[in-house]
């Protein structure tokens, strides 16, 4: 499960490294981006790239009522195209969640919890696979919804958590998000753990709550 992500990555960098432009300013930055939140996101539009703002809990367009808890906040990997509430996300709604790391959280004694940090050793943004839909509230608003998708952990991360956010390798970011493409062979294909030696772990990461604004 991924229910808290970081992104810290100023702007002008984050345009770089996905190679966008005109990026909306009103997302939420920060090392404890939560569930309900604005997140930055990039989907496909008239042949190219397109940063998009989304509500991170994601509401099936048929849902009449906004679900327990906000929505969902992870999809597995394993059962998209079987359950109901991601199919058609999965078929023509793909998305990049825009992140510099993520936590997974470590059981220790009495209960409680310990957060680790994780992040590619580039220190780059990068993208988490998403899905996202457009659900309308009862009162006939639209909302923006997406979801991170989860995959069986790597070797890093398997003796904290058994489960991880999948990372869409940058040369697959089209690939993933264009809704023409149809191959779901190919699309699953991605959905696997990331590589272990590509990433790094911290356990010194600042408190979380601390925010700051992405100019």
């Amino acid at each position: 499960m991924c229910g808290r992500y970081v992104l810290l990555s100023d702007l002008s960098k984050i345009e770089r490294a996905f190679e966008i432009q005109e990026t909306p300013s009103s997302f939420s930055c920060g090392n404890n981006i939560s569930p309900g939140e604005k997140v930055l996101a990039v989907t496909w539009e008239e042949g190219k790239r397109k940063p998009v703002i989304l509500r991170w809990g994601f509401v099936p367009a048929w849902s009449k009522d906004l679900p327990r808890g906000g929505g969902f906040i992870n999809a597995r990997a394993e059962t998209l195209t079987e359950k109901a509430s991601f199919r058609q996300a999965f078929y023509h709604r793909r998305c990049l969640i825009v992140a510099d790391g993520f936590y997974e959280w470590e059981k220790i004694e009495r209960g409680r919890k310990k957060p680790w940090f994780f992040h590619l050793r580039t220190g780059k943004p990068f993208a988490l696979a998403g899905l996202y839909e457009t659900w309308l509230t009862p009162r006939g608003e639209a909302v923006d919804t997406c979801t991170i998708v989860t995959t069986r952990a790597n070797e890093l991360i398997s003796p904290i958590h058994d489960r991880m956010p999948v990372i869409i390798p940058r040369a697959a970011y089209d690939f993933w998000i264009d809704p023409m493409n149809r191959d779901t062979g190919s699309l699953e294909a991605l959905l696997k753990p990331y590589p272990a030696g590509e990433m790094m772990a911290r356990s010194e990461f600042p408190v979380l709550g601390i925010f700051k604004a992405c100019s």
